[in-house]
């Protein structure tokens, strides 16, 4: 078993992570079945029969490579093109988030593209083992057609993207940072090369795939750097806190944001990993991003608000804040943003 003594993040007690500003996400046997019993309870929600539009990325017209632009591919998974450059976020290409193919939250919208549509990735970075972000099974179809894609992950992760096929990964803990070519950055200050660079960013979250390995790995966002400094930051899956002021104070302002939205309720179980779409504009004005894209919505069903709830929200949050509404943008699942 790999040694991560070395990280401030790592408790050597419990073998497992845990946040340095102590948010935790320590829910009883009792709140989760409570939580269960909600869910399956739950009123009918539209959406999760009729599910949303859902546009071909092929129909778009010609872009202008000089332009960055993002394709939203369905919940966490963005392609993002800048420079003749693409990032990939959280490939999540399976009917269902969960380790069963029978059972477990079904996809309301096929995802935009299947890993065989997409072209050349130049890098990939995953935020966590959770099955909606961290899909196997969608990962080896991937790797069969992409296998040499640069990946970066969180401690702890690398070991799953091997396994599914992938030649050139590296994992790094927050602060630390790795460009393209897989050279690594210790110190943290995000110069690990002349091309792209990640920078893996501290969050308030969790991070498990069975009952029995909780926080084994670690979760994290992650500030990519361009050659010419353009800044996008990724922030996966996340609760509201301290983290986006920090980030942007030590790596500096994103040019462009991506910002979840979606799975809130009930509320005092969700508070400690997912944020509202209120706080989604507060990590936008604290990162101090030009642009955003709102991801983590209407593809699963995962808690027990209205599916089509979110982006409502985050439009009147918005106005409330005197945010233009084309400066953070909820997309048409498929739909390409020329920035």
């Amino acid at each position: 078993m790999t040694d991560y003594s070395f990280s401030p993040q790592f408790d050597e007690d419990s073998g497992t992570f845990r946040h340095t500003k102590g948010y935790t996400h320590d829910k009883t046997i009792f709140e989760l079945f409570g939580l269960a019993r909600k869910f399956f309870t739950r009123p009918e929600d539209p959406a999760e029969k009729n599910g949303f539009p859902l546009l071909n990325p092929a129909d778009a017209p010609m872009r202008d490579p000089n332009v960055p632009s993002v394709t939203w591919i369905g919940h966490a998974t963005l392609m993002f093109e800048r420079g003749g450059k693409r990032v990939l976020t959280d490939p999540m290409f399976s009917t269902r988030a969960s380790p069963f193919s029978f059972s477990g939250p079904k996809r309301v919208v096929p995802a935009a593209m299947t890993p065989e549509e997409l072209p050349k990735i130049d890098l990939m970075v995953i935020s966590h083992a959770h099955y909606d972000h961290l899909d196997m099974r969608g990962l080896k179809r991937l790797a069969a057609v992409q296998p040499l894609i640069r990946t970066v992950v969180p401690l702890g992760l690398a070991r799953f993207l091997r396994r599914a096929g992938f030649e050139n990964v590296t994992e790094i803990d927050w602060w630390q940072s790795a460009d393209a070519d897989g050279d690594g950055d210790a110190d943290g200050d995000g110069d690990a090369g002349d091309g792209l660079s990640v920078t893996a960013t501290p969050l308030r979250h969790w991070a498990s795939r069975t009952p029995f390995d909780r926080n084994k790995t670690l979760w994290s966002g992650f500030m990519i750097r361009f050659d010419d400094g353009y800044q996008f930051y990724f922030a996966g899956d996340t609760g509201y806190g301290e983290d986006f002021a920090e980030t942007r104070a030590r790596l500096g302002a994103p040019d462009f944001a991506a910002i979840p939205i979606g799975a809130y309720e009930p509320r005092d179980f969700m508070r400690d990993t997912h944020c509202t779409p209120e706080e989604a504009v507060q990590i936008f004005k604290d990162l101090e991003a030009q642009k955003a894209v709102a991801i983590h919505w209407g593809t699963f069903k995962l808690t027990l608000e209205p599916m089509a709830e979110p982006p409502k929200r985050l439009a009147r949050a918005l106005e409330s804040a005197g945010i233009p509404a084309d400066r953070f943008r909820a997309l048409t699942h498929g739909e390409r943003w020329d920035l």
